[in-house]
């Protein structure tokens, strides 16, 4: 610890050295991120050094055969802040001396530029680059193209040429190349970066979680009541006049991210939802979905019809209360003379009129609105346009409700004043039947907060849980088969899910979310961390070859796909149930144990546990 300290200061001198020389130029601001840990961190002001980018891009030319249009505000950055890093490697490499070593890890194509300048400026460090999506994958999909079925058929120059986003690619492609370690996020990102950049992931680093933020122990299934009843209280006020279900029996299901309709999976989504809704109909069901669409998009203010109802339900929600006052206090004093109170005379005509005007207020001759804001681009939105194709438009014989809220959410909101964490732990189902999700956080956090979601097999998390849970629908993450179905079939599968899900007592949902709730150690950085430090050695293995050799380094290779174990480790149902004798503490201390330990600990384990059982046999026949 003290030379792991020690280390750090070191850095951070040399670091705060450059920061000091180059202070009066406002290029370098040096300190701590404001996070948890409160690790170092480094800017560079790119404005202060934009007078610079015509000779920055003669050197990117020069250097790497790369041009940049001026048009291009994204790229024209990028550069800047590519350069910027290339010199501050250079200045630190050439202080350290090589004691210790630097690692540089870049994210994306925007900090490539910085990769492709160090690495041909022969600055002595190792490289790594992590793509969370490609560029022209984006692209492609966001296009509708049939894309996962035409990964080896695209020409890739024209797709990206026709895009106008060539040079963009040129610099993802470069750095992808130039790097010493090569990663992505999942599984089938790697597939697809082998088909558009034309090169093999090293090492497959999924995205991790702060479990210990989200974790609430015991406490989450409490933390899923109250915020329900938060949401609860919003329906109550957004579909005031209509309330002619019960909602005790109304299961909230929500989709949230960017605004990518085709990509996020919201047309497959509404379409189900179609189905769905006819389903239920068809069953008699008397459980109402009501679903939310978190999605930002362009708006002019709230939609009166909302705040007009949030208000009537407050107004509501005060004259009940001054009549309770009032009945409380007659009560009280009848009870206090011996008296049982006259029903009919405990309340006045004033109260009754008070009542009367109550109800009153509460009617309204227009349906409640599907959207909560006033959007710009109504006619031609996508959600909304679906909607009308549908016909969704919260009617009284619809058992399923929409509510697209078209901002993210946030605890200052006149209309739902809610976190998104709170948002997430009062919902019953996260619905991402995503088609381009390289990774998809949505569906992890839902998984560490205890509630259950829905992805696809073309998302990394989706990818993930199939190749670590046995049974992932037994845990509350269902999986949409979008890679190997058709439209038609995906979304038949996706309606089956829902209504299914719909079928659960109060009972088996709360089951269903203890066991989401466990795979929360799945996810958790301690564990996806190793997959991290594997490739940071890799790439110094690579890079100083003569000072770092893998053979002699204590991590074994490892990689999502070949870790198939985890699922005996804390996931399957029969370790789970102590089938093998083998209860969960154990098994969850098995997950922290290296591939090759893995077995020889695991029989020593169940010895114990054999021991433990023949003991306390032994002991209950004492007693």
């Amino acid at each position: 610890m003290l030379l792991k300290r020690n280390l750090k200061n070191r850095i951070s001198e040399k670091c705060g050295t450059i920061y000091k020389k180059k202070i009066n130029n406002k290029i370098v601001h040096f300190g701590r991120w404001l996070i948890e840990g409160s690790p170092y961190v480094i800017l560079f002001d790119i404005g202060a050094a934009a007078w610079n980018l015509d000779r920055w891009k003669g050197d990117l030319w020069n250097e790497c055969s790369i041009g940049l249009p001026y048009h291009d505000r994204e790229a024209n950055d990028s550069l800047i802040f590519g350069s910027l890093v290339a010199w501050f490697f250079k200045e630190l490499t050439d202080q350290l001396q090589d004691k210790p070593n630097v690692i540089a890890h870049f994210h994306e194509w925007q900090a490539g530029t910085g990769l492709l300048l160090s690495r041909s400026r022969k600055i002595p460090l190792a490289t790594i680059f992590t793509t969370h999506a490609t560029l022209l994958g984006r692209y492609l999909c966001a296009g509708n193209a049939d894309f996962y079925n035409n990964l080896d058929k695209f020409n890739i120059d024209q797709e990206a040429g026709e895009r106008q986003i060539y040079h963009r690619y040129c610099l993802e492609r470069a750095a992808v190349h130039c790097a010493h370690v090569f990663t992505t996020v999942s599984q089938i990102t790697a597939v697809e970066a082998k088909h558009m950049l034309h090169r093999q992931a090293d090492v497959v680093t999924p995205n991790g979680l702060n479990v210990r933020k989200f974790s609430a122990m015991h406490e989450f299934q409490n933390l899923h009541s109250m915020n329900k009843a938060k949401i609860q209280e919003f329906v109550r006020g957004h579909f005031y006049g209509h309330l002619d279900f019960n909602l005790e029996k109304t299961l909230f299901f929500f989709i949230a991210g960017r605004y990518e309709f085709s990509n996020k999976g919201a047309d497959l989504f509404l379409e189900s939802l179609s189905r769905l809704n006819y389903l239920l109909r068809v069953h008699k069901s008397d459980v109402t979905v009501v679903v939310f669409f978190i999605m930002p998009a362009k708006t002019n203010n709230f939609n009166v019809e909302s705040l007009k109802g949030q208000a009537v339900r407050k107004q509501l929600w005060d004259t009940t209360q001054f009549v309770k006052e009032k009945f409380g206090k007659r009560l009280y004093e009848s009870l206090l003379r011996g008296e049982i109170p006259d029903m009919s005379k405990i309340l006045d005509r004033d109260d009754f009129t008070i009542m009367k005007r109550a109800i009153y207020a509460t009617q309204r001759h227009s349906l409640p609105p599907v959207t909560t804001h006033n959007m710009l681009d109504d006619s031609t939105d996508p959600i909304l346009s679906n909607i009308r194709r549908i016909g969704l438009f919260n009617g009284r014989n619809d058992r399923v409700k929409i509510v697209f809220h078209p901002e993210f959410l946030s605890s200052t909101s006149p209309l739902l004043p809610m976190d998104y964490e709170e948002f997430v732990r009062g919902c019953h189902l996260g619905v991402f039947p995503s088609y381009y999700e390289p990774w998809g956080y949505t569906p992890g956090e839902c998984t560490v907060m205890g509630i259950p979601s829905v992805t696809t097999n073309l998302s990394g998390f989706g990818c993930f849980m199939e190749e670590h849970v046995s049974d992932p629908s037994e845990y509350g993450i269902y999986i949409v088969d979008r890679r190997f179905r058709s439209a038609d079939e995906s979304c038949n599968q996706l309606t089956q899910f829902m209504f299914s899900f719909c079928q659960k007592s109060r009972r088996q949902r709360i089951i269903q979310r203890n066991r989401t709730e466990r795979l929360s150690d799945l996810l958790d950085w301690r564990y996806l961390g190793r997959f991290y430090m594997y490739a940071r050695h890799l790439a110094l293995s690579r890079s100083f070859p003569s000072k770092f050799k893998m053979d002699h380094l204590n991590i074994a290779p490892v990689s999502p796909a070949n870790t198939h174990t985890l699922s005996d480790v804390i996931s399957r149902p029969e370790v789970q149930s102590n089938k093998k004798n083998l209860p969960e503490a154990f098994a969850t201390l098995l997950l922290y144990t290296p591939e090759n330990m893995r077995n020889t600990i695991r029989n020593k384990l169940i010895e114990i546990t054999q021991i433990h059982l023949v003991l306390k046999v032994y002991m209950t026949s004492f007693i």
